[in-house]
């Protein structure tokens, strides 16, 4: 017997559209879902003139599994982010890093369109959930998903020094959660931005020094090992490579389909390493899990109804940068 649930897609116009999507039901190593909450990312209004389900900061609660399924059972509660699995074959796939199959793209927007978290329902492949801990609120899961796990892997990665400084830059969906994992890692959290607005939250989430890049001077900073970029546009790297140490590492994390634009001669001669961040292995995102129940991470959240005005307007304030910090729909 098919499946059939409710979807919020894109359109050509931006506009959002509720749709159904019917599936078979899950069989082999799937996995079936029904949704309590999803994260609303700046990806998803990327793909909004998209004829495809958006979403993909998912919690749900399994439903039914296939006949292959290890691991999950009926009433787990559980999270996926934007990667839908792969060929289990590759060399990539057999590190648990499916977004880089060999045998084709595998994340959201590339496969599966008529899937996503702003769904009442999904189908899932087993080796891309992960069971959520029992300290983390369903609310507060979503952002986790994708916008956690990417200011994550940067600290978990890159073995980042409890003695690190570490320089963030954006104080946003991105950037407030990358505040709370650099001060629970020991670090020294630097912070940027553009005006003194945020100022008090971002030592609220625990930011050793603040600076506003418009009265600043680059003496005025201690040199840095380690520069993460949350805002949502591209900085001004000349003011950046001034802050920072020789052989210091940089994450551009600015969703841009633009180039890099980068003084190359100070790539070279301060040797720094650029390193993007953009997806994760399950086991690595249940690692990053422990991490916040460890230390108590949560993000800021706004929520929104699973309908099409709670749907549409969560989308425009996004796009509007009015959300504090991470939107959520609740189902």
């Amino acid at each position: 017997m098919s499946i059939e649930f409710t979807v919020f897609k894109g359109s050509a116009n931006g506009k959002i559209l509720e749709a159904k999507t019917t599936l078979p039901p899950p069989s082999g190593n799937e996995v079936l879902l029904k949704h309590t909450h999803s994260g609303v990312c700046g990806t998803d209004a990327h793909y909004s003139t998209i004829d495809m389900v958006l979403g993909h900061e998912g919690v749900g609660v399994v439903e039914a599994v296939g006949d292959e399924v290890k691991g999950f059972n009926k009433g787990d509660r559980v999270g996926f982010g934007w990667v839908k699995d792969g060929c289990g074959k590759c060399e990539y796939c057999l590190q648990g890093y499916q977004y880089h199959c060999t045998e084709g793209e595998r994340g959201f927007g590339d496969k599966d369109l008529n899937q996503g978290s702003w769904a009442s329902h999904s189908i899932w492949p087993a080796t891309r959930l992960v069971k959520l801990p029992d300290k983390i609120l369903s609310e507060h899961a979503g952002p986790f998903m994708c916008a956690g796990q990417t200011v994550f892997m940067p600290f978990y990665r890159n073995k980042v020094k409890p003695s690190s400084r570490v320089g963030i830059v954006g104080i946003g969906g991105l950037g407030h959660l990358a505040i709370q994992f650099s001060a629970a890692w020991g670090c020294e959290t630097v912070v940027f931005s553009t005006s003194d607005n945020k100022k008090q939250e971002a030592l609220d989430f625990g930011a050793t020094e603040f600076y506003n890049t418009k009265t600043m001077k680059a003496g005025d900073v201690k040199k840095l090992d380690h520069l993460i970029v949350t805002s949502s546009i591209p900085p001004d790297w000349k003011l950046y490579v001034e802050l920072l140490k020789p052989f210091a590492h940089i994450y551009p994390l600015t969703v841009s389909f633009g180039t890099l634009d980068f003084p190359f001669i100070s790539l070279i001669t301060k040797e720094l390493t650029i390193q993007g961040s953009c997806s994760s292995s399950a086991k690595e995102v249940e690692e990053m899990l422990k991490f916040i129940v460890a230390h108590g991470i949560k993000p800021v959240i706004e929520k929104f109804p699973f309908s099409l005005e709670g749907i549409t307007t969560a989308l425009d304030r996004l796009e509007k940068g009015q959300v504090r910090y991470r939107g959520v729909v609740e189902m």
